[in-house]
């Protein structure tokens, strides 16, 4: 019988942590490629992106595969990942936007892969998975976005002090891009009650600035994300618990694309099948099917057909098809699991070009999905997380379910 009064952590990192830079640069790219492809009478089904950046002390190289647009040149690529770095806010001396090198070595996509994954037939043809894998989606009810509590606070707190940052809200300009978070909570019954625990480490940008200072500054907002009721006399404070963070981002520890994977997904409280995100076009079954696991495992949950809903796909390179669809609601579902993964696999084409078709993918909607998580976000009026939406509840799914 599974747990139901424990403990549970989950960690994030802001958009300045080195990893998310470079996942931040990545994304980038697979935006301008989806946004000046069809300027260029480029089809958006045949744009291929593989992008993976590190960065470090003033230095940042972009390397991978594309196929796009050939008016997508190495010196604009470098142009935006420039910009990028100046929105998360790097103007210090050992990472500064406007005078990092930055190496461009991207190369056109390998014969071998693309022989498999692109479509055989004309246009409207399924093509193959990008690769093999396994990708997993999960929801719950424990925050309105049905998302864990855990890593749903842990982002929030990093994207409020974020905000307050860039628009120099008090005190809050002291505070650098860098910052980590972690919140542990308490769970009695199943259901979240309480934080025991805040970790909260922010880059700052005067010295002279103590732990104390700084909690000073982060504390009313992080209490003002998290539910009153949750935070008392007993839970315990870790601000800046090294005593001085000031040298941050890849000056301070070099950053590579695709290394918080967990911060990206459901913070530990559900199973990861290990691919990354960040720089994959939605051919990439890694993204793309993650995107679709959630998108089930949400309308699951919000179709009341369970508390709690994990998902698991499965491809192989080259193969349009799934090779197994499983779902797991953990003893808390009213429908038989069998004939959930029966209705998932009619109400959505699980193939790449049909997940990409239904989620509308084929669209410059990924940089913003860099920090704060790919999941438990609003969905956006022009695409932009829409895995996001539960609109398979009132149309298809209960319907399907129920006859």
């Amino acid at each position: 019988m599974a747990r139901t009064s424990y403990l549970f952590t989950s960690e994030s990192v802001s958009e300045g942590h080195p990893d998310k830079v470079c996942d931040r640069i990545s994304d980038e790219i697979v935006d301008l490629f989806y946004r000046e492809g069809p300027s260029a009478g480029i089809d958006p089904w045949v744009i291929r992106a593989a992008c993976e950046t590190m960065a470090t002390t003033n230095l940042v190289m972009i390397a991978g595969e594309t196929r796009g647009p050939e008016t997508v040149t190495k010196d604009w690529i470098a142009h935006v990942a420039r910009m990028a770095i100046r929105d998360i806010g790097y103007e210090q001396e050992g990472f500064h936007w406007d005078h990092a090198d930055i190496e461009v070595l991207l190369h056109p996509q390998s014969a071998d892969i693309a022989m498999g994954v692109d479509a055989k037939q004309p246009t409207n043809q399924e093509e193959g998975a990008g690769d093999q894998g396994i990708m997993f989606g999960y929801a719950c009810r424990e925050t309105p976005e049905l998302m864990p509590a855990p890593i749903y606070y842990s982002h929030k707190i990093l994207e409020e002090l974020a905000r307050a940052r860039k628009a120099k809200e008090g005190k809050a300009v002291l505070l650098g891009p860098d910052a980590k978070s972690q919140v542990t909570v308490r769970y009695e019954n199943g259901k979240p009650i309480a934080v025991t625990q805040i970790v909260l480490s922010t880059q700052h940008l005067d010295e002279k600035l103590s732990s104390t200072d700084v909690r000073t500054i982060v504390e009313p907002y992080i209490r003002k994300i998290l539910p009153a009721a949750w935070v008392s006399s007993d839970t315990i404070w870790h601000v800046n618990p090294t005593g001085k963070f000031v040298i941050g981002g890849p000056d301070g520890d070099c950053g590579l694309t695709g290394r918080k994977i967990i911060v990206d997904t459901y913070g530990g409280a559900a199973p990861h099948g290990g691919g990354a995100f960040s720089g994959k076009d939605p051919t990439k079954v890694d993204r793309s099917a993650a995107y679709a696991s959630r998108y089930l495992a949400k309308n699951v949950v919000a179709a009341g057909l369970a508390d709690r809903c994990t998902i698991q796909l499965a491809y192989a390179i080259g193969v349009a098809e799934p090779l197994s669809i499983y779902v797991d609601t953990h003893g808390t579902g009213n429908v038989d699991e069998g004939k959930i993964e029966v209705a998932l696999r009619d109400v959505m084409r699980l193939t790449p070009r049909g997940i990409r078709e239904h989620l509308d993918l084929n669209k410059p909607i990924y940089a913003r999905t860099s920090a704060y998580g790919h999941f438990g976000r609003a969905p956006d009026a022009d695409g932009g997380f829409s895995w996001e939406r539960t609109d398979l509840i009132a149309d298809k799914l209960k319907s399907h379910l129920s006859s």
